[in-house]
């Protein structure tokens, strides 16, 4: 795994919202907020925290579990490299897994359909993946990995279902169709989303606990100072239409 250049956190969680953005949880805001998700500007403060916020109404869960010294950099994956890739070790990825998250592991049970039937909601999903992959209609996308460093074991924290439909088509297609985000810290040995441990799954259940209401995830608060793009564009067009063209 080769390191390309660093990104920011803002830029992380912007792509991994890109990707989440389509769900109905944020059918109410897709108005409103699409453009600060479809072209964002990193250098905005406001709009970041926005982003963020939109990001934590479903994944607050998940983004405080990473190490606060998490440095993210964009990186380049090789075929080589595929056998350090590890897919989420959560929920329904265990009724494929057997006990190994390996990437390549998880991808010969689904070929010999060596899985659960719990399992096949999420074998859909790659499947679909999959044949748009091979029908050369999708279109590329990020994937976000957590690890400890270019060298050690990466898992998968955004991005399960299509790096997995990718590696039904080729590895080939798994290390090159994909811009890859990675957030490295020595200590990610502390995140349950890469380490599963009690110690690391107690530390979650508390800070679920803590955050059963979530003010980061209080899109209002951080837009009532500044206009959303949607009303931005409706006073642009309104002043147009009042001052309109001169004679």
């Amino acid at each position: 795994m080769k390191k390309l250049r660093a990104v920011t956190e803002a830029e992380a969680i912007g792509e991994f919202l890109k990707n989440e953005f389509h769900e109905p949880d944020y059918n109410r805001d897709r108005d409103v907020f699409e453009p600060y998700v479809l072209q964002p500007n990193f250098l905005d403060a406001q709009e970041n925290a926005v982003r963020r916020a939109l990001l934590f109404r479903r994944r607050g869960h998940m983004w405080r579990e990473l190490p606060a010294d998490t440095q993210w950099w964009q990186v380049e994956i090789e075929p080589s490299d595929l056998k350090n890739v590890h897919v989420f070790p959560r929920a329904q990825w265990r009724k494929i897994s057997n006990g190994s998250y390996s990437i390549g592991d998880v991808v010969d049970r689904i070929r010999q359909r060596r899985y659960k039937d719990g399992g096949n909601e999420v074998i859909a999903k790659i499947q679909q993946v999959r044949y748009r992959l091979q029908a050369k209609s999708y279109i590329p996308s990020t994937v976000l990995l957590i690890g400890l460093d270019e060298a050690k074991p990466v898992t998968i924290l955004e991005g399960n279902h299509r790096f997995a439909a990718a590696m039904l088509v080729s590895p080939l297609i798994a290390s090159t169709h994909f811009s890859v985000l990675c957030g490295f810290s020595p200590r990610m040995n502390e995140c349950c989303w890469y380490h599963t441990n009690f110690s690391n799954l107690w530390r979650y259940a508390r800070h679920r606990l803590a955050h059963l209401y979530d003010p980061e995830a209080d899109v209002k608060r951080w837009v009532s100072k500044k206009k959303t793009p949607k009303a931005a564009l409706s006073d642009a067009l309104t002043a147009k239409n009042i001052g309109g063209p001169q004679s």
